[in-house]
């Protein structure tokens, strides 16, 4: 009788050093007329995905993804063959699971700053309606957006400047800052700054006199709001703490800033770190910080509101400073050829006041030939007024204000010692380059033209010393000026930050507050016996006068 089936025999199982070790389980045998019981073969199921997602400690990779990709693959490929070729399968699949992030023969998926930067840029070739686009250049006329094009030609025959796509794309955002904002009297390209982390690209704008009332009338009102915040402040701190003893310290009058449109807040600028970025405009600039920054030398980070650590302690954040540095080098490096500005006739009596601030271009204007233009530095002329020690590009009596308001003796008497300030009085406007002072044996100008093979077709530049990056080109009628650099002024000796100025004596030392020596005793005991003598003395004077008093009563009873 033959035996049934059930389970096998222990022989019969595979053991481990056998194929199909592992294979066999109870109740799954194709000889077994059992029915698996639902939740053992779900958990079985558990088990085996649980143990295919096991992670190899060598390659970090499981069987489960290596199956699922293998099978994906031979899927998408579909080959003859393909149980002939697993293994070559395998082997592929593994190898694009290991690849070197520096390996240029396969494309990578992280996005490049290429990308990103063009990205950025997009918005720069976007058109507007078409409608709106007519009445935009019908706005913007010839004057107002500048040929940027044209001019990095100009400095390109010299080989000053940017690359043709970066100066296509500045062009394309001056023109979307000109859609932006209100429709210009003029604009430029400035120059670019150079920075740690960011630079700066700087666009120079001028607009016409409703605009400047606008920004004037904004920024009155943001310093009313400031002085009246401090006010209360103030008015709060003396109620709440008793009157301390008043210092007698006047500190120097503050010295107030140019109004917009007019001396080194002629312009306004607006600055971006590249092409695409958002336009930010700067603040107007005060002659404590052009001042200070004459003292002080920083490279800039191309981030507008990171702090300025120097001595002495700049008054303002890193977009203060750059609008002092584009003041102090406009002030310092834009020229012109002689004669092409003109002052006007009506403004006639303005020299007694402290010199033209405007000046018109000259229709009769004639080209200058190149070889004069870089030969002789008398034909060029600076046509932004320049800088004085003050801060300011008109000078300002800074005790004009106490005059006339009514104040103490004391302060009447300190205005008076203080009356003897001598006025600076610059260059005027349209002052010939070779007036410039040089630095030690370096002269303040270089001139060269951009080819000597062609002389009738060359170009003249001019380079500043006396500020790297500031270049000046002409040819006929055409000129301009451009700025690359750090934003930093040269200097033959190495920088040397400003000492702090000595401690102020906290009392005059004279022979009344001076402190004596200690009497000696033989000195103590003089001074002993001197005090009681004279009291002896005054005793017996006393004594005498009584005794007389009391005769002249006798007498007289």
């Amino acid at each position: 009788m033959a035996e049934s089936p059930e389970e096998p025999s222990p022989q019969a199982v595979p053991q481990p050093h056998e194929p199909g070790y592992g294979l066999y389980q109870p109740g799954y045998s194709p000889y077994d007329d059992q029915i698996p019981d639902p939740t053992e073969q779900m958990l079985a199921i558990q088990n085996a995905k649980a143990f295919l997602l096991k992670s190899s400690t060598t390659s970090g990779l499981n069987l489960y993804d290596h199956l699922a990709n293998m099978l994906t693959k031979i899927l998408d490929e579909q080959p003859t063959n393909a149980v002939d070729i697993i293994e070559n399968i395998s082997r592929d699949v593994k190898l694009t699971q290991f690849q070197k992030k520096m390996d240029t023969l396969r494309d990578e998926h992280e996005i490049l700053p290429t990308f990103e930067a063009a990205e950025k840029r997009k918005a720069l070739f976007l058109k507007a309606n078409e409608g709106e686009e007519e009445i935009e250049e019908e706005e913007i006329g010839e004057t107002s957006l500048p040929n940027v094009m044209e001019t990095a030609f100009y400095f390109e025959q010299a080989g000053i400047g940017l690359s043709k796509d970066e100066s296509y794309h500045i062009f394309l955002a001056l023109k979307k800052l000109i859609s932006v904002q209100p429709v210009p009297q003029t604009c430029r390209f400035w120059g670019k700054i150079l920075g740690l982390e960011m630079n700066y690209i700087i666009a120079e704008v001028q607009y016409g006199e409703g605009a400047d009332e606008e920004e004037t009338e904004e920024e009155e009102a943001i310093e009313e709001e400031e002085k009246g915040m401090t006010e209360l402040e103030d008015e709060e701190e003396e109620k709440e703490k008793d009157e301390p003893p008043k210092s007698t310290y006047m500190p120097p009058p503050t010295i107030p800033k140019e109004e917009n449109g007019t001396g080194a807040n002629k312009y306004v600028y607006f600055v971006c770190n590249e092409p695409g970025n958002p336009w930010v405009k700067l603040p107007p600039v005060t002659p404590a910080q052009i001042v200070c920054a004459r003292k002080i030398k920083k490279f800039f980070t191309g981030r507008l509101d990171a702090p300025i650590v120097s001595f002495p302690p700049f008054p303002g954040n890193e977009a203060n400073y750059l609008r002092a540095q584009i003041a102090r080098i406009s002030a310092g490096t834009q020229i012109s050829p002689i004669g092409f500005y003109q002052f006007s006739e009506e403004e006639g009596d303005e020299e007694e006041e402290g010199g033209r601030d405007t000046y018109e271009e000259n229709p009769d204007y004639q080209p200058i030939p190149v070889a004069e233009m870089v030969d002789s530095l008398s034909s060029w002329v600076h046509h932004v007024q320049s800088i004085l020690m003050q801060g300011r590009c008109v000078w300002i009596n800074p005790l004009q204000k106490s005059e006339e308001e009514e104040v103490e003796e004391e302060e009447e008497e300190k205005a008076d010692e203080l009356d003897d300030i001598e006025q600076e009085i610059g260059p005027p406007l349209l002052t010939p380059i070779s007036e410039d002072e040089g630095i030690q044996n370096i002269p303040a100008w270089t001139g060269q033209t951009s080819t000597n093979l062609i002389p009738e077709y060359a170009v003249a530049v001019l380079q500043s010393n006396r500020w790297p990056g500031a270049y000046a080109f002409v040819s006929g009628k055409k000129f301009d000026n451009i700025y690359f650099g750090w934003g930093h002024k040269y200097s033959p000796e190495n920088h040397n930050p400003t000492l702090p100025p000595p401690v102020q004596a906290e009392y005059s030392s004279g022979p009344e507050i001076t402190e004596t020596s200690d009497p000696t005793l033989e000195e103590e005991l003089a001074f002993k016996a001197a005090q009681e003598a004279a009291l002896a003395a005054a005793e017996e004077e006393e004594e005498e006068e009584e005794a007389e008093d009391d005769e002249e009563e006798d007498e007289d009873d």
